[in-house]
């Protein structure tokens, strides 16, 4: 099971993009990233196509590793563990020790 989820805001705990927050866009389960709205930013360069007819330069977002980032959960960063409540395996936070969902 992974911890973080598409929609959960995180927080970058090392890097370039380090003591920033965004929201994941994006999970990637096979090679254990994630894409975080706003953070890594790359410079990409582009042909010209039909959705992009001119091309250029565009300023995207790259995947970085999940172990790079942490939950926020009520403004801090906490890590995050699992539990069963009512037969169903639920994520919650260890700071405070309350249901994420």
């Amino acid at each position: 099971m992974f911890k973080i989820k598409k929609g959960d805001t995180v927080k970058v705990i090392t890097g370039k993009d380090k003591d920033k927050e965004g929201k994941v866009v994006l999970v990637d389960r096979k090679n254990n990233r994630v894409v975080v709205e706003g953070i890594n930013m790359v410079t990409k360069h582009t042909k010209p196509s039909a959705a992009n007819p001119n091309g250029g330069i565009v300023q995207k977002e790259a995947a970085i590793d999940a172990s790079n980032v942490m939950y926020v959960h009520k403004g801090k960063a906490t890590r995050i563990g699992f539990k069963f409540e009512n037969d169903k395996k639920v994520r919650f936070a260890k700071s405070t020790g309350e249901v994420i969902d």
